[in-house]
């Protein structure tokens, strides 16, 4: 049993160490809040600051477009306060860790790409998950359900820039008692 106990150890260390090598970072956390379909905010296991994720090799929906929620609240009902681990492997030019996400020995961001609710990222090449989206077009799964064919997130954002984050409701509303939804 020691001797399993050691291998098991030195497996994961080396495994660890391979990650680090490569220049990724690798820790559990827990989900704490998703804000779009490819962006969410993590607690690691071994406590501090929530850290800011993007999901990486994928494009969401934008919280403001006609699926947006819906992808949203997909990914959410996948991963919110659940254990995840994380692989972190740069950060983009907004600070946000650019992260692989597995759920229950399942890689998140391709499930995500599968289940019809983000397009495979495509600024290099073919991109990771070009199988997955065309199974869920074919399937018309998430995005590819309704009649019309959706609006590629890149080319919404050209056309309308960025949506505008849910801030707090009115300071006049709140003082005149009025319900806040």
């Amino acid at each position: 049993m020691r001797r399993f106990a050691a291998a098991l150890a030195g497996a994961l260390l080396a495994g660890l160490a391979v990650a680090s090598a490569a220049g990724e970072t690798v820790y559990s956390a827990r989900v704490m809040r998703v804000f779009d379909g490819d962006t969410l905010w993590v607690q690691p296991a071994s406590g501090g600051r929530w850290r800011k994720l993007r999901l990486d090799g994928l494009d969401a929906p934008e919280i403001c477009q006609r699926v947006g929620v819906a992808a949203r609240d997909a990914l959410a009902a996948r991963v919110l306060n659940r254990s995840v681990t994380v692989h972190v492997r740069a950060r983009d030019g907004y600070g946000r860790g650019l992260a692989h996400l597995a759920f229950a020995g399942e890689d998140t961001n391709a499930w995500l790409v599968r289940a019809g609710w983000a397009w495979a990222a495509r600024w290099r090449g073919q991109g990771r998950y070009v199988t997955e989206e065309a199974r869920a077009r074919e399937a018309r799964r998430g995005v590819w359900g309704g009649g019309e064919a959706p609006e590629a997130p890149r080319d919404f954002r050209r056309r309308h820039g960025p949506c505008e984050p849910p801030g707090p409701a009115p300071a006049s509303a709140e003082r005149r008692g009025a319900a806040v939804r």
